[in-house]
């Protein structure tokens, strides 16, 4: 995957990254801690690329994972992207990632079975811990078995997965909805 050009915008959830080649986008990068550490990691994915204005159909599919991160529901499922060196498993992995909407999630093992190979629930899990287009191929939306919530390899880990989830109004067995009520637990009485 050869980048072009590449980008920093802004979200709801901090400064995102794009990379872009002639036949699609070839990366998105999730916020780091801080903004020059997106910038280092998507320079260190993609170092021929040159920071330059997005063309339009990369800035339409930065326009949507602005408004996903706000909370509408938005399909990125027809934004075009370049799989060149991606293996012919981890292809099939995110082209049935990309089907999950937002709100929506499925097992590792559930895209294992939907792939005719069942059993092979780690190896999906490897598949998207590898994923180079997160938000467009939507691995936050994969759970482990019972709904719970599993890996994330993005900065932040699990609580990025389940930020990203709750922006979404997904839910897992781990995670409490926004609204939900929370259990109270009293404090320890003090002795005297």
């Amino acid at each position: 995957m050869t980048a072009r050009g590449l980008a920093l915008f802004d979200t709801p959830i901090g400064r995102c990254g794009i990379a872009w080649g002639e036949r699609g986008l070839v990366g998105v990068q999730l916020p780091e801690a801080f903004e020059a550490r997106t910038r280092a990691r998507l320079r260190r994915r993609f170092p021929d690329a040159r920071e330059s204005p997005p063309p339009p159909p990369v800035q339409r599919a930065l326009e949507g994972i602005v408004k996903l991160l706000g909370g509408e529901p938005i399909d990125l499922s027809a934004v075009a992207l370049d799989m060149d060196g991606v293996p012919p498993f981890e292809r099939r992995v995110y082209e049935v990632a990309r089907t999950i909407l937002p709100g929506a999630t499925l097992a590792y093992g559930d895209i294992a079975a939907r792939l005719g190979a069942p059993g092979e629930a780690r190896a999906v899990g490897h598949a998207l811990g590898h994923n180079p287009f997160p938000l467009v191929v939507p691995c936050h939306r994969v759970l482990a078995a019972g709904g719970k919530v599993g890996g994330f390899s993005a900065n932040g880990g699990i609580a990025t997965k389940l930020r990203l989830l709750s922006i979404e109004g997904a839910r897992t067995s781990s995670a409490p909805t926004l609204f939900e009520k929370l259990p109270l637990v009293a404090a320890p009485r003090r002795r005297r």
